[in-house]
Parts: structure tokens; sequence; C-alpha cells
């Protein structure tokens, strides 16, 4: 497959048990997504065209036969923050609001600021500041549980 018809990534698509929290929870996190009338999709454009998406648990059946299970767990879903103060500001805001820690904030081994907080499906969301040298480490140190 050459270049120009390699498949190019456009979509990632969560599937959400509470439409209004999932929205709320992503709008702190700065996007915005757009809920259609009927209240079971959402969609906002990230970078160079890219979109996260939401459906409802119900709504995923006009799309995929399989049955959904909204159990969250092995994608993170990752934000950069401007600094590594901003990490542990905007998981304290996170946790501060209900939703539930999954990673406290740490010096992570590849030298960023890091944490993950739980979506209200479950998905983890990953906060990182950008990478700085002075704070990498090896072997990787066991990060500390949210």
């Amino acid at each position: 497959m050459n270049s120009a018809s390699a498949p190019l990534f456009a979509q990632l698509d969560l599937i959400t048990a509470d439409m209004a929290a999932t929205v709320a929870f992503y709008a702190r996190l700065g996007l915005t997504p757009e809920v259609t009338p009927d209240g079971v999709h959402a969609e906002a454009r990230v970078h160079d065209g890219v979109t996260i998406e939401w459906d409802t648990i119900e709504s995923v059946t006009n799309w995929d036969s399989r049955p959904p299970a909204a159990t969250g767990g092995s994608t993170v879903i990752g934000f950069a923050v401007q600094s590594r103060e901003a990490v542990d500001d905007l998981y304290a805001e996170l946790t501060g609001a209900g939703y539930r820690g999954h990673q406290m904030p740490h010096d992570a081994f590849f030298g960023a600021r890091y944490a993950i907080v739980d979506d209200p499906d479950g998905n983890p969301v990953g906060l990182m500041s950008p990478v700085s040298a002075e704070y990498r480490h090896w072997p990787p140190r066991a990060a500390p549980s949210g």
C-alpha cells in the first residue's frame, strides 16, 4: 500500500451510557461537543480534521450489529496541557467535580507530568504536560493510584 492510499486516522467513537454527563466532562477538557437534536450522538472536531464522537448505547445498533458494552479500560484518550502544574490543577478540578481519579499526577519516566481521570463511562483520559528531559528516569517507577 502506498502512502497515497494508506488509511488516515480520522475518528475516535466512544459509546456512552449518559450523553449529558459525557458532554459535560469533555467540555471541561476544552472540547465543544455538538449533540444531535435526538441526543443520541455528539461530535467534536479536534486537530487536523480528526473528530471524537460519542454515541449512546441504544443508538449503536444503528451502525453495529454487535451488542455494545461501555466498559472502557483498554484505550487511553490523551489530552496535552501547557505545564506540569496544569496536570495537577486539571486533575484536582476533575476529581473535585466528582470524576474518578484513575492515576494521580506523577512525574512519569518519559519526562512528562502525567495523570489519568476516568470519563463517566470509565474510559481513561490521560492528562500530559510537555516532556522535560530533566524529569526522565529509568527504570520506570510504579505510578501512584488515583
